[in-house]
């Protein structure tokens, strides 16, 4: 693994472990311990659902939104009693919830369960967290946001966060603990994959000329449809770029702000990367509403860069 940022990674480091080596606060390490435990109840809801799934196609839109719901459910119910929350904002709600008394410190933005659409396929999803100091409402994600993370339910479960201090991967491992497996994750300046999502034909031309010119370099595309699978194969592979832009019929494109863009812009900043919506810093953008959404380009600086570059002419 090399040497990591707090000089421990010839040993076995779980994830409390972890956060106390790197300094993590300490209401801000029992949550995301929480969190990520939490994540083993969606993962056992999820295959749950593959069993009842098997040979009932007809069954699997039905059982598609009751597994959103249930990811949903699975953390108010998880987090609600641990004092730390006061407003949880999910994908699966209209409105904050309030789960807390009003003092706790913390208030948390999820997608329960990103990707449920794949689950029929086999495919890997995700949860995605943002863990905000105040209201995301009240200022830009670089001013609110703490932490973030996402689960990856997949061959393995793996989790990957950042508290401010880098940017690690954890795997859960046969014993239900998650062990470290990558600290300090590091894009390089230029990668050589690269994901983009919405039709060909509803892209604007800029967006156009900025695939081609990935394609003229020689860039390997790798796209599943699902954002957290895609965006974790960038980060894993040290580089490259994801994209969902704005098209003919949706110029804000189609991924959500609040929930989706900024837990990740952020785990990507503290890996040395950069997510914009082709102009503006992702976590520059004021969240207005729950359902707003913008583009992205997200990965390795070289190409988010590009973008911006090809996306002006």
């Amino acid at each position: 693994m090399g040497e990591g940022i707090c000089d421990h990674t010839k040993y076995i480091v779980d994830l409390r472990r972890h956060m106390w080596l790197c300094s993590v606060p300490t209401e801000l390490r029992r949550l995301i311990w929480q969190i990520a435990t939490t994540g083993k109840y969606i993962s056992a809801k999820i295959q749950e659902s593959n069993r009842k799934l098997a040979g009932f196609q007809n069954i699997f839109q039905e059982e598609q939104l009751a597994l959103d719901r249930s990811a949903d459910e699975i953390l108010v119910a998880q987090l609600g009693n641990t004092g730390l929350i006061r407003e949880y904002l999910s994908e699966e709600r209209q409105e904050p919830c309030p789960i807390g008394t009003g003092t706790e410190k913390y208030i948390l933005t999820a997608d329960p369960l990103d990707g449920s659409s794949l689950v029929d396929t086999n495919l890997t999803i995700g949860t995605i967290i943002g863990i905000h100091k105040r209201s995301p409402f009240a200022s830009t994600g670089h001013k609110t946001l703490c932490a973030a993370l996402y689960i990856l339910y997949g061959p393995l479960i793996t989790m990957v966060y950042c508290a401010g201090k880098g940017t690690h991967e954890f795997v859960l491992n046969r014993e239900g603990e998650y062990v470290l497996s990558q600290e300090n994750i590091t894009l390089q300046e230029k990668g050589s994959i690269y994901s983009l999502g919405g039709l060909r034909k509803d892209w604007l031309p800029a967006h156009t000329r900025f695939a081609s010119a990935l394609e003229e370099e020689g860039y390997k595309l790798r796209y599943s449809g699902g954002l957290v699978p895609d965006l974790n194969q960038v980060l894993i592979k040290k580089g490259g770029i994801f994209s969902y832009p704005q098209l003919q019929k949706s110029p804000r494109g189609k991924l959500r702000l609040l929930f989706e863009l900024q837990p990740m812009a952020f785990i990507f900043e503290g890996a040395n990367g950069a997510a914009t919506d082709g102009k503006k810093n992702i976590l520059d953008i004021k969240v207005e509403s729950f359902g707003q959404c913008a583009p992205i380009y997200i990965g390795s600086r070289y190409e988010v860069a590009l973008a911006g570059r090809l996306l002006q002419i």
